[in-house]
């Protein structure tokens, strides 16, 4: 089989581009900042509808922090969750007897995985192509949710 140079160049810059994807795809830092609901693009499965909210990202040497604040409508209050982990040790955070959670990266999507009275919830992050986060929850006995945000 007989090989030209442009073959050759062309795997070439196949191969750079390629790498240079996968180094860009695992850059966990674009997900840092703080990022702002869009009610109007989520998708709340006929759970309380949430007006407003806030997710705020921090991936720096390997500790994740991600807080989160959000009102639902009706309510007179606003909840807010942080949770923090050194990923390169796999910590746990524990809050109070009942309450844990563990932060991490799987490939590009950041998982929250919290445990609390023995019900596990489970938050997954990822950036869509138009640059807004997507973010699943999945809880027990309840029908998953997609929640979209927009970078502030």
């Amino acid at each position: 089989m007989r090989t030209n140079s442009t073959t050759i160049i062309t795997g070439a810059v196949l191969t750079t581009l390629l790498f240079a994807f996968s180094a860009m795809a695992r850059d966990h830092s674009t997900m840092n900042g703080t990022w702002t609901l869009v009610p109007t693009k989520s998708d709340f499965a006929g759970q309380p509808v949430v007006q407003t909210g806030t997710v705020t990202i921090n991936d720096h040497q390997g500790i994740i922090t991600v807080s989160r604040s959000f009102v639902y409508a009706g309510a007179t209050e606003t909840f807010f969750y942080s949770d923090m982990t050194d990923a390169d040790r796999g910590a746990t955070i524990r809050t109070g007897k009942d309450l844990k959670s563990k932060t991490r990266w799987d490939h590009d999507v950041l998982k929250v995985t919290t445990t609390q009275s023995g019900a596990i919830t489970l938050e997954s992050y990822t950036l869509a192509a138009d640059g807004t986060m997507m973010v699943s929850v999945v809880r027990p006995e309840h029908k998953p949710i997609t929640l979209i945000f927009e970078r502030k």
